[in-house]
């Protein structure tokens, strides 16, 4: 599992971040840490427009995003 920690970062970076590692590994799961829900919102319509299946979990002050 390819492994991305988007906390404190402001959008289009962790979209770019995520974008470029379903590139790189194309068919692996990747986790992406993320602290704002905008941030979220963006990486779950990105993925889901491009085919992938997203699962969000809540983490304390964090939320996991994993791309399948």
């Amino acid at each position: 599992m390819i492994k991305l920690d988007a906390r404190g970062l402001s959008c289009p970076e962790p979209l770019m971040m995520v974008a470029d590692a379903l590139k790189k590994h194309p068919g692996e799961e990747i986790e992406v840490m993320v602290s704002e829900m905008h941030t979220k919102t963006n990486i779950e319509n990105y993925c889901q427009d491009h085919g992938h299946q997203v699962e969000v979990t809540p983490q304390d002050f964090d939320i996991q995003i994993v791309i399948k």
